[in-house]
């Protein structure tokens, strides 16, 4: 399976993985796999199928249940093996709005509002309370 869309020049149709062709890569000694079932990186689009869960349960038990990886994971609350999600899209959109808004209020043209420390501080923090927000959400808060 793929990926679908396009991260770092690999352009993937988000083919959903054959459990079987999971369980060839898992003997070869991984700790994790990423494996494809409808997840995209970006935003997803209006006609997105969705995320085949049956295929992600029969990937799971094929894998001898291995800890998986959800890559393009933005806005999707999801178990089933999953042990880690990649939800960079969601941060950057996080960051996006908080600096437009920083700059739409004209604050970057106030004293030394334009010092990038000051100008990206607004992203920063937004990509910090999304993160905390993940992190209670995925029931890792206090673990260590």
């Amino acid at each position: 399976g793929s990926i679908g869309g396009v991260e770092d020049g690999v352009v993937g149709n988000g083919e959903i993985a054959d459990p079987e062709e999971c369980a060839k890569i898992t003997a070869l000694g991984v700790d994790f796999l990423a494996a494809g079932i409808g997840n995209i990186h970006g935003i997803y689009p209006a006609n997105w199928k969705g995320l085949d869960f049956e295929a992600l349960d029969r990937i799971h038990k094929a894998t001898n249940n291995i800890p998986l990886v959800l890559h393009g994971g933005t806005g999707i609350p999801i178990t089933l093996g999953v042990s880690k999600i990649n939800i960079n899209t969601e941060c950057q959109l996080v960051f996006a709005e908080a600096t437009r808004k920083y700059i739409e209020a004209g604050k970057d043209q106030q004293g030394k509002g334009f010092d990038p420390r000051k100008l990206l501080a607004p992203g920063a923090q937004a990509i910090i309370d999304k993160c905390k927000e993940k992190i209670e959400l995925f029931g890792c808060a206090g673990k260590g």
